[in-house]
């Protein structure tokens, strides 16, 4: 990808279209891509108007574009580590008339880094994120997608710290991340987050959970509660009508509703 994505060839990118024709996303043809993953993620996260919502690790900004779409006059901030992609996720926000800022910062980045970035200690309402889950030791991925798919041992516990510093207290994290490293999840959570709601998310009715959705909140002291599964598929196997209708904007999951 070239340095802008006005210059680039307009045959690097896609058009695409999310939440029922709602959302239009210019998005890079290879490396990593929007899709269910950001969109469930968006429909987990609760917001309100006048939250100051950021997405970690945003991209072109879809997760967090679907949360603006869906609650107007959020204050939304978008962070990403690759230029390229933040100049895309700004682009992708004025072409949908979203009001939303896209900061190039590493999510592991310091306080101080943080803060000359307006993102400063108990500033934000809400923090919403899909980190890099693959385990780098078991998972290869082509060096276009490396970076937005290959986690190491402190990838999530960098996220949910840093997320940790810029939310109020009471703010909420949503993320969604491996269901079959939901230790690692309950252990970043640990400190600093409590009241969890974890809504497992199967590929097929009857087969494991492949992702968890996590609604914690900072402070929070209520017990922690796992909610029924999502499934993505019925029985039959075709896509089940539930989960389209959320794809499609027509609601939220049961994580977005306080």
């Amino acid at each position: 990808m070239t340095d802008s994505a006005g210059s680039s060839d307009v045959a690097e990118f896609t058009e695409d279209t999310f939440l029922g024709g709602q959302l239009h996303l210019r998005q890079p043809r290879s490396g990593h891509r929007a899709g269910h993953d950001a969109m469930l993620l968006a429909a987990a996260t609760p917001a309100r108007s006048g939250d100051r919502v950021v997405e970690f690790g945003a991209g072109i900004g879809a997760a967090g574009l679907a949360v603006a779409r869906r609650v107007a006059g959020i204050e939304l901030v978008l962070v990403e580590i690759d230029a390229d992609l933040a100049v895309l996720a700004r682009e992708n926000a004025a072409a949908n008339a979203i009001a939303a800022d896209a900061v190039v910062l590493d999510v592991a980045s310091a306080a101080p880094v943080f803060a000359a970035a307006g993102l400063g200690p108990d500033s934000v309402d809400i923090v919403l994120m899909n980190p890099p889950f693959n385990d780098a030791a078991r998972h290869r991925a082509s060096p276009d997608k490396a970076l937005a798919h290959l986690a190491d041992a402190s990838t999530l516990e960098n996220w949910v710290h840093a997320a940790r510093r810029i939310l109020k207290s009471g703010g909420v994290l949503s993320l969604i991340w491996r269901a079959d490293a939901i230790g690692e999840v309950l252990a970043a959570l640990d400190r600093g987050f409590g009241s969890l709601a974890i809504l497992p998310v199967h590929g097929d009715a009857g087969k494991p959970a492949i992702r968890l959705l996590v609604r914690a909140v900072k402070g929070g002291k209520a017990p922690a509660h796992i909610l029924a599964g999502l499934m993505l598929r019925d029985e039959s196997g075709a896509p089940d009508r539930g989960v389209q209708d959320i794809l499609a904007g027509k609601g939220v999951l049961p994580l977005a509703i306080p």
